[in-house]
């Protein structure tokens, strides 16, 4: 097992350019089955999850071609449906989370899909209904075998359908815009997400042909057509990444620029870290952070303590509280941090308690943080990551720490984040690979 070992408590400098976004890949990725024709993707972030999704598409039978690092063509003419069935897809498709991006795009063109249970990161619960109950509204049935935990889906004759979600998930509205965009009919889904990525996800399928309005609110409308064309897609830059550096900087007193952001994309992020005293300022497309020795929490303007929660877009994104809760430890000031979708995801506070932090856990979903102002630093321990977010957070307490940290089951950061040990090495970071078995404790 890999580990990361990080001598903390060092200024970086200099700049990073955030990597394609995880999340909008596992979307766009997944529509190219939507056409024979060829199309184009770039800014594809070289990461597990992202590789392994690749990999699945040239195993059904999708011609795949690396131009460059992060540019690909795809071309999906010959499709290998009996590939479904085979026991290899059941043990890759079930080790992959975003193996169910899939299915929306094959009932869509060929009318039928199958899919092993999916799994992914150990953060509580994640329901998968309402992927598979827009696919029943346009007309999909489901057979379930669960001695084999497979889903086998029939999809021969599917019509568009009003849809209103159960909630606003970017996965399970991103999977039923692509099985409506060749059904027949009209299909209107409310309560959608709008996350950019979705965004991102709907003019890519208007570029191949089709007929989608309302992007950008939480009401779509799909007007089916019988069949797409080739495109050329970029893919913004990872958002999660963008905060995670800021986030960074202000932990290790640093002076970094982070390139190419895309910011009117980022929503509300920047904001939620000027709320925590972070001072940056925008240079054209870049995020220039200076270096700064204490950063001040605001209250809310009757003086309560500052809660920042997640909630959709254009709400704060879950996967940045990890990093919003780490970098108050060291702020001026309190916060209670409410993460709501989530029920497991708090649940590594207990290694930044064991550095230092001043930490209440009130239940699974909240915690409340009183910043130590730096008046000393977190020191260094071994720990272990439990999921992709808390793996980075983790990571970045350790580069603000005084002393020697070892980061196990690296895996989980390397699912999210490309390159992350170079690109740190980069601004000045010690953070050196090293064989481990994890803590004794």
């Amino acid at each position: 097992m890999n580990a990361f070992e990080i001598i903390g408590g060092k200024k970086l400098k200099g700049e990073i350019q955030p990597q394609g976004a995880k999340n909008e890949a596992l979307q766009i990725l997944s529509a190219v089955l939507l056409t024979e024709k060829k199309v184009t993707i770039s800014n594809i972030p070289d990461i597990k999850d992202v590789n392994k999704l690749i990999e699945l598409l040239g195993d059904l039978g999708v011609i795949v071609e690396r131009l460059s690092k992060d540019t690909y063509t795809f071309e999906a003419k010959n499709i290998n449906l009996d590939y479904f069935q085979s026991d290899v897809f059941k043990a890759k498709g079930g080790g992959l989370r975003g193996s169910i991006m899939i299915v929306g795009p094959l009932l869509a063109r060929f009318g039928k899909a199958a899919i092993p249970k999916p799994g992914g990161d150990k953060i509580g619960r994640r329901r998968l209904d309402t992927h598979f109950l827009g696919f029943e509204k346009l007309g999909a049935k489901f057979i379930y075998d669960p001695k084999k935990e497979f889903f086998n889906v029939d999809a021969t004759d599917l019509k568009g359908a009003y849809i209103l979600l159960d909630e606003a998930s970017v996965t399970g509205t991103a999977n039923i815009v692509m099985t409506a965009v060749l059904a027949k009919g009209t299909t209107t889904i409310y309560n959608a997400a709008c996350e950019p990525y979705l965004q991102q996800l709907c003019k890519m399928l208007n570029r191949m042909g089709a007929k989608i309005s309302g992007i950008g609110s939480n009401l779509l409308t799909i007007e089916g057509v019988s069949k797409l064309e080739g495109t050329e897609h970029r893919m913004l830059p990872d958002m999660i990444e963008i905060g995670s550096f800021i986030g960074l900087a202000a932990m290790t007193e640093s002076e970094i620029t982070i390139k190419n952001v895309c910011y009117n994309e980022l929503g509300i992020i920047p904001e939620v870290f000027r709320k925590l005293g972070i001072k940056f300022e925008l240079k054209g497309d870049d995020i220039y952070i200076p270096s700064q020795k204490h950063y001040v929490i605001e209250s809310f303007i009757d003086g309560s303590m500052l809660t920042i929660a997640d909630s959709p877009w254009p709400g704060f994104t879950p996967d940045l509280l990890s990093i919003v809760l780490v970098v108050a430890t060291q702020a001026r000031g309190s916060i209670l941090v409410h993460q709501k979708m989530f029920e497991s995801r708090l649940f590594f506070v207990d290694k930044l308690i064991d550095m230092g932090a001043q930490i209440i856990l009130c239940d699974p979903h909240r915690a409340t943080v009183n910043g130590i102002d730096k008046k000393y630093k977190l020191r260094g321990i071994s720990m272990t990551s439990p999921d992709i977010r808390a793996g980075v957070s983790l990571l970045i307490a350790a580069l603000s720490a005084e002393g020697t940290s070892t980061i196990y089951n690296i895996e989980q950061i390397e699912r999210g984040y490309q390159d992350i040990d170079v690109r740190l090495r980069a601004l000045g970071a010690q953070i050196k690979r090293v064989e481990g078995n994890g803590p004794s404790h």
